[in-house]
């Protein structure tokens, strides 16, 4: 498939998408550079849609428990060397972007894609249209903005962002497809489904709300012991709070609280994340998030912190 936007500069680190050619991309990607994010020590690479036509597949899958929910994944299709001047050629090809999931939610009262991944191939276009189609694409932060403008375009829809994180945009909405939304609403296409603003991660950082269910991208992070809940030492955490997570830098006690205030008002017992293997289910999940805030930032040393003093 050939896009509309296919031979624009794309991020291959981050798949953020810029106005202007391959032929002659910007000098840097903002994205990357910020230091919530990395530029590879094998320096900046660029690519586009259409060079990606060939090298790149997505894979759709459906979840093991609730059939109304589906990812969508990208892939490489073979290991292989980066192109000559993109990058390092030592370099080895892998998927393109930064390896996050987008989420395909069947809601009964219309669809709606929680992220995006930055590579469109005619399966996934065929695949969501076979599930109805788009009501509203809702993306979490600037990480994951990617292609959005085409993803967009191709499900005739909307996209829902921050307003907050305005200044991350590198292309021109010249269709009108953009939603800048700057607190905690409804989506208006699909009842039921709610965008959360919970900031942290980035100061526009959303959550999406539907059905007892949370998807929260990075804005708060799955943990390795939070997927396994039977004889829990005290002290074991089920998420994470960091303002970069590549770079290991923390969030600080009043941002993590301002996230707690945010989901406070929300009920849920499932979430998932950003990532493939970050689903978690408990009847207690809520007191799970509160009681992981306190311990990390109890362990930091923030001993005066205003999340102490908050009950489920």
């Amino acid at each position: 498939m050939q896009y509309k936007s296919g031979d624009l500069t794309v991020c291959f680190t981050c798949g953020a998408q810029f106005d202007a050619p391959l032929s002659s991309p910007p000098k840097n990607c903002p994205i990357c550079d910020d230091p919530r994010q990395y530029v590879p020590a094998t320096g900046q690479a660029w690519t586009s849609l259409n060079y990606e036509s060939d090298k790149q597949k997505n894979e759709c899958t459906t979840d093991e428990h609730d059939p109304r929910i589906h990812y969508i994944t990208t892939k490489p299709k073979v290991a292989s060397e980066m192109p000559a001047g993109l990058a390092d050629a030592t370099s080895t090809r892998k998927q393109l972007g930064i390896g996050q999931r987008s989420i395909l939610i069947e809601t009964g009262k219309g669809n709606v894609l929680w992220d995006i991944v930055a590579f469109i191939d005619d399966a996934t276009v065929e695949f969501i249209k076979g599930k109805g189609g788009l009501k509203a694409i809702v993306i979490s932060h600037p990480h994951f903005w990617t292609t959005h403008l085409e993803w967009a375009r191709i499900f005739n829809c909307h996209v829902y962002m921050c307003a907050a994180d305005k200044e991350w945009v590198y292309r021109e909405d010249r269709d009108g497809v953009r939603k800048w939304i700057s607190a905690t609403q409804p989506i208006e296409e699909v009842e039921g489904v709610t965008a959360i603003v919970a900031g942290g991660h980035f100061d526009g950082s959303m959550i999406l709300h539907w059905e007892g269910k949370i998807f929260h991208a990075d804005t708060i992070m799955s943990t390795p012991s939070g997927l396994y809940h039977r004889d829990r030492l005290p002290g074991t955490t089920t998420y994470s709070f960091m303002w970069a997570y590549p770079n290991m830098i923390p969030l600080p006690p009043n941002k993590i609280h301002g996230i707690w205030k945010a989901l406070k008002p929300f009920d849920f017992t499932n979430s998932y994340g950003g990532f493939p293997g970050q689903n978690v289910a408990r009847k207690d999940l809520k007191a799970q998030l509160l009681e992981s805030m306190k311990i990390f930032l109890r362990t930091g040393g923030h001993e005066k912190a205003g999340i102490y003093d908050e009950t489920v």
